[in-house]
Parts: C-alpha cells; sequence; structure tokens
C-alpha cells in the first residue's frame, strides 16, 4: 500500500468512526455534542497518528498484501492497534471527562469492542473492494 493510498485509508476509516463515536459519546455520557465532538475529533489525530505508524510496522512485519490475512491475522491485528491506542486515551479522556480511572477504563474497554469489531469490519470491507477495484482495471496496485 502507497503512502497516499495508506493516507486515504486512514481518513475514511477515522471520518467514519468520528460521525458513529461524537453521538455515541454524546448519548452516553449525557455532555453536550459540541464537547464530544472535541474529544472525539482529538482521538481521531491521536488515531490516525497511531493507525499510519502501526499499520506501517505491521505491514512490514506481516506483508502488504492484505487480501491474504486470515481471520485470525485480522483479530491480532484490530487487537493490537486497540491496545497500543488505549495506552494514550485513557489519560486524555480522564482529563477531559474529568472523571476517574476505573470509570474511564470501562469506557474504554467497551470503545476497544466497538473499534476491533468495527476495524475488522472496516479493513475487510476496504480490502475486497480495493481488490475489486484492482480486479477490473479501476485502480492500479498501490504498494
Amino acid at each position: 500500500m502507497s503512502h497516499k493510498e495508506r493516507m486515504l485509508h486512514m481518513v475514511l476509516f477515522e471520518l467514519v468512526a468520528l460521525v458513529l463515536m461524537a453521538g455515541l459519546a454524546t448519548y452516553i455520557t449525557g455532555n453536550g455534542a459540541g464537547e464530544m465532538a472535541g474529544l472525539a475529533l482529538a482521538i481521531s489525530l491521536i488515531a490516525m497518528a497511531w493507525n499510519y505508524v502501526y499499520n506501517y510496522g505491521y505491514d512490514k512485519i506481516y506483508g502488504a498484501d492484505r487480501s491474504k490475512r486470515t481471520t485470525k491475522t485480522r483479530v491480532l491485528h484490530g487487537l493490537g492497534f486497540e491496545l497500543g491506542l488505549m495506552t494514550v486515551t485513557l489519560p486524555v479522556l480522564m482529563w477531559v471527562l474529568q472523571l476517574d480511572f476505573l470509570t474511564v477504563l470501562i469506557m474504554d474497554i467497551g470503545l476497544v469492542i466497538f473499534f476491533v469489531l468495527y476495524a475488522i469490519a472496516f479493513n475487510w470491507a476496504y480490502d475486497s473492494v480495493r481488490d475489486q477495484l484492482v480486479a477490473k482495471g479501476k485502480v492500479s496496485v498501490l504498494n
């Protein structure tokens, strides 16, 4: 995957996640939509930076042919990503929401579960659509 395509992948992933998370956070916490949208954006920016670094390294270790990845590989990929991201987001959530560690940990575990499933589904869908577009000659293989 080229750097240009990696950026497209990352932005698409985060845009969909941002819309979902701002709405869910407002509903779950009862905080204002503006505050939750700002928090979701901050977490999204942190996640985009982590996404690029993590997936670049993952592709270097496990190969760039994403279509050959097994379900187990995809699950481990999603778990590794979310656990790494969680180490950074916990303090941010505690500070912004002014909540204790245990409360934020429980909330973040819920987010991790959601995002592991979301990451698996998004990446599988992205890879499938990409493979179809490459097969039809609509886009070239970008490595």
